[in-house]
């Protein structure tokens, strides 16, 4: 058996002379070796050669690629994360199934009290009305008592929140004495129904609350999203109509007021002061209810995304130039002379 030399010489040059051997042949499938050593391929060969590592590395960096998920796409970042130190119920899960089923609940107990209101509130909108904007603003009482204990036992506190759900509840609070003025109220049996499902529906939304935030804000969006479907189709169906009626008092109180603090507060989707109502009928009344719900459904929604909702005029959203609320003289002019019109209609 021979011994690979130890000499840094090539083992030809250090080898001993010898009778003259004939080449070895080559193995099968491989091609004899030039003086130079590298094999000789041909001009097809080395370019099918080239070309097919190109494919292969194409191949690998696609493949690569699909499999790599955006981290930004995997794990959105949050603005602001909860206090440290504290216990969080507000957290959600992420698994999608219990967010379906959550969801397919909601959307169930929503379609079936729609099915109870189209039956009794056929023909009668304004109590239909007052029913809706008696239940519309019970979810924010349980949210407030819900997150009062959290705060009281220390597990959790955020005063954004406890801030927009008032508002929340003021604005609908004005709904419910536009209704009112308007006569929604005036069978008792309307009075029963609707204090009678609010009670209920309060502690149905403090168990819900407690066991999944998501859930509630979801089934809170859902009835704010039937409310403002349902003041579209009215505007629809009785534009002329209520274009020749004056606005209630209640309303001309609420949207024309000079501290709209708290009608800025529930729009967090908006800067403050970037919108500003126009009452001169009782269409349009019912244009900026309308509109609100709509903005109720955007707050709704940003709540089911843990440490999502921020006040609009935090520090965080708003800044000092959106803070200035300044009404230009001959704004106020106009505000006082809609007034006017519409208190001797």
């Amino acid at each position: 058996m021979a011994v690979a030399s130890a000499s840094p010489l090539p083992a030809a040059l250090s080898a001993k002379p010898g009778p003259a051997r004939s080449p070895p042949r080559p193995a099968p499938g491989f091609l004899p070796l030039r003086a130079g050593g590298a094999p000789h391929l041909g001009p097809v060969a080395a370019w099918r050669g080239r070309r097919w590592f190109r494919a292969e590395a194409i191949k690998t960096q696609q493949d690569k690629q699909q499999t790599e998920a955006p981290v930004e796409e995997s794990f959105p970042v949050r603005e602001a994360a909860p206090l440290d130190g504290a216990d969080d119920p507000m957290v959600p899960s992420d698994e999608s199934w219990v967010v379906k089923l959550e969801q397919s609940v909601n959307i169930f107990l929503t379609e079936s009290v729609i099915m109870v209101l189209d039956g009794v509130y056929r023909d009668r909108n304004y109590a239909r009305f007052f029913v809706l904007e008696t239940i519309a603003r019970v979810p924010y009482f349980a949210f407030i008592s819900v997150l009062h204990m959290y705060e009281t036992f220390g597990w959790w506190r955020r005063a954004d929140y406890i801030k927009v759900h008032f508002a929340e509840s003021w604005n609908e609070f004005h709904h419910l004495l536009i209704m009112e003025e308007l006569g929604g109220n005036a069978l008792w049996i309307d009075r029963f129904l609707a204090r009678f499902m609010a009670f209920f529906y309060y502690f149905m939304t403090v168990g819900m609350y407690m066991l999944s935030p998501r859930m509630a804000y979801h089934f809170s969006e859902c009835v704010e999203r039937h409310a403002y479907s349902t003041y579209d189709k009215f505007l629809k169906l009785h534009e002329e109509e209520l274009k020749r009626l004056p606005a209630p008092e209640a309303a001309l109180n609420y949207y024309l007021n000079e501290d709209l603090y708290l009608f800025d507060e529930f729009q967090t989707a908006r800067v403050p002061c970037s919108r500003r109502p126009k009452i001169d009928n009782l269409y349009d009344v019912f244009v900026n209810i309308r509109d609100d719900e709509a903005e109720h459904c955007k707050t709704m929604k940003a709540c089911q995304t843990h440490g999502n909702l921020r006040s609009p005029h935090s520090a965080h959203n708003c800044s000092e130039a959106d803070m200035e609320c300044v009404i230009p003289e001959n704004d106020c002019e106009g505000i006082v002379d809609r007034v006017k019109k519409s208190l001797t209609k």
